[in-house]
């Protein structure tokens, strides 16, 4: 596996003199983009033209990493040559939050074979229900490890794209299988956060809307927690995301983060599902414990990676680096810390891509994909022997 991966910034121009000569059908090529390069393509127009034979896929973000670096009105660049590994893109158009499962279950579809081992998906950010679009992808024949994330666009929340064969696409969800022996796939998932207040059972849902905790209104008691910064609704909410967990015997917490209010319903929007039912409590930062988050994500995604490759690893690993648009906002000029934290777990020959996102993809340990929000959530990529 050959891998170069460089960055565009609007105010700069690329980072490198000259794109890397890897052109083939073999090679796989990754963008993160700002949201304003929907306006102005021509950085991601010239890639594609430049890569002819190559996939390209992509999303826009909410900021775009590489290395431990964050950028705004930047790309984010990885080109991937594989000598030995298979792969193959699909995408589906989703029209509403309603079409999540039938288009996660299409893109399994798509992708699945018996030697297929990863699904990495990029999905539009803000007309897909999380959850119910990974409860689809999960429908494989054989269990595999699914990871990847919800397009962003800042801290706007007004629309989000995906990129295909270099074309900037609306209402879409795009993805790669990879398939074959030789890649090897590391994943981690970590958060950080703190929990406060009292556990409340969820007694009002529907899919992703949460209308009652505890018989009670949900966001006016939400409201009651925030305070003044309730005002600031539904970014403020990125900074209280909610902990749900099916009992008080599950200790496997998924976080949520809301997408919108509705003041009439008295309700919240969340980027995953929240059931009825299921035991509820409110979340805030602890600036360190995140930092460490990232970290603790780099070593899962790197105790991964080496289980499957005890052989060492000889070509370069490609380190996918998703992060919530929440914490960004929240560690302000410390977010670095938490990219740094990521790549410093990993082995010295790898390279990070990647940006902030509104939902974060991947197994919350090992089996099948969750989605969550609020977590920094590592894929790592190397071919071996």
């Amino acid at each position: 596996m050959k891998l170069e991966t460089f960055q565009y910034v609007t105010s700069k121009g690329w980072s490198i003199q000259k794109f890397p000569e890897l052109d083939s059908k073999q090679t796989l090529i990754l963008i993160f983009a700002a949201p304003e390069f929907i306006n102005n393509p021509a950085p991601i127009n010239e890639l594609a033209e430049h890569y002819p034979q190559s996939k390209i896929i992509g999303c826009s973000s909410a900021g775009e990493i590489l290395g431990s670096t964050i950028s705004d009105n930047s790309l984010s660049v990885a080109v991937i040559c594989f000598e030995k590994t298979p792969f193959k893109i699909a995408s589906i158009e989703i029209s509403n939050t309603d079409d999540s499962y039938r288009a996660g279950s299409a893109i399994a579809k798509q992708l699945d074979a018996d030697d297929l081992q990863n699904i990495f998906v990029l999905s539009d950010g803000l007309k897909v229900n999380g959850s119910e679009l990974v409860k689809g992808l999960n429908e494989t024949k054989k269990q595999i490890i699914i990871t990847g994330g919800l397009a962003g666009d800042g801290d706007r929340f007004k629309q989000t794209w995906s990129i295909l064969e270099g074309k900037i696409l609306k209402d879409h969800i795009v993805a790669v299988g990879l398939y074959g022996k030789h890649i090897h796939i590391g994943h981690g998932s970590r958060g950080g956060w703190d929990i406060f207040g009292p556990e409340r059972r969820i007694t009002r849902s529907k899919n992703n809307i949460l209308f009652e905790l505890d018989n009670r209104p949900a966001l006016a008691l939400y409201k009651e927690y925030l305070g003044e910064k309730a005002a600031g609704l539904p970014a403020t909410g990125l900074l209280y995301p909610l902990a749900i967990r099916i009992n008080d015997t599950d200790t496997r917490q998924l976080v949520r983060t809301i997408l919108s209010v509705d003041e009439n319903e008295q309700s919240l929007t969340f980027a995953g599902d929240v059931p009825t039912g299921y035991l509820a409590q409110l979340m805030r930062a602890n600036f360190d414990r995140l930092i460490a988050g990232a970290n603790e994500a780099g070593e899962l995604a790197n105790s991964r990676l080496s289980k499957c490759n005890n052989a060492g690893i000889p070509s370069p690993v490609l380190s996918i680096a998703i992060s919530c648009v929440g914490r960004r906002l929240l560690l302000g000029e410390r977010t670095e810390e938490e990219t740094e934290a990521a790549i410093e777990s990993l082995p010295s020959n790898a390279q990070q891509i990647g940006f902030y996102s509104y939902g974060e993809l991947s197994p919350f340990g090992d089996g099948a994909c969750d989605l969550h929000n609020q977590t920094m959530t590592l894929t790592t990529i190397c071919e071996g022997n």
